[in-house]
């Protein structure tokens, strides 16, 4: 198993898609957008075109990660993407990340991108864990991946320092026998309760 298989996978809001050249543009607005930065912990810097041409030109021909476009059925934007990576092969577990610029924002878009991303890691690569870290000031991620059922683990204090202040992770992951339970729709009773 690895990840040099770049998949198609269409749900009814969203489809996450191999990148092209012609996303290059588009990820360098979504990247430059100040909530995109905020909440995903990154630097405000100018990304150099040529960089970011080199990173989304290259990304089908790695191995060792999936990243996908996230588009949105509704009006074909390329609005995001998701990342499989820090690939842990011998013990079938990866780390996932996404971003949703502001095209595609509080629409749902973002739950089911999860739920496609984290199906495939499951049901077609046989992964055993998926893990992630959300910062503590974006209540609206954590909510997106308990609906996909996500488990909190811990809180990694202190990780990023934003605006003057100190701010927490908290440490998620979904486990395959979890997954074939719920396929991305959990009791979220039963998720808030061990989640707290």
């Amino acid at each position: 198993m690895n990840f040099s298989v770049k998949p198609v996978l269409t749900g009814e809001r969203a489809v996450l898609r191999p990148f092209t050249e012609d996303d290059v543009p588009v990820m360098a607005g979504i990247l430059h957008d100040p909530e995109v930065l905020r909440l995903t912990g990154s630097p405000v810097e100018e990304f150099d075109p040529d960089r970011l041409r080199s990173w989304y030109t290259t990304r089908n021909a790695q191995a060792d990660r999936l990243d996908l476009g996230i588009v949105d059925r509704a009006s074909g934007e390329l609005v995001g993407e998701v990342v499989l990576n820090d690939w842990d092969e011998p013990n079938r577990n990866c780390s996932f990340r996404i971003l949703i610029g502001p095209g595609g924002r509080d629409r749902g878009l973002g739950t089911e991108a999860v739920r496609l991303i984290v199906g495939h890691a499951f049901e077609q690569l046989g992964l055993h864990r998926v893990s992630l870290h959300v910062f503590a000031f974006n209540p609206r991620a954590r909510r997106a991946y308990e609906k996909a059922g996500f488990v909190a683990e811990g809180v990694e204090r202190q990780t990023l320092w934003h605006d003057g202040e100190w701010i927490d992770a908290v440490r998620m992951s979904v486990l395959a026998h979890e997954w074939a339970a719920h396929h991305g729709y959990p009791d979220l009773d039963e998720v808030s309760a061990t989640a707290r």
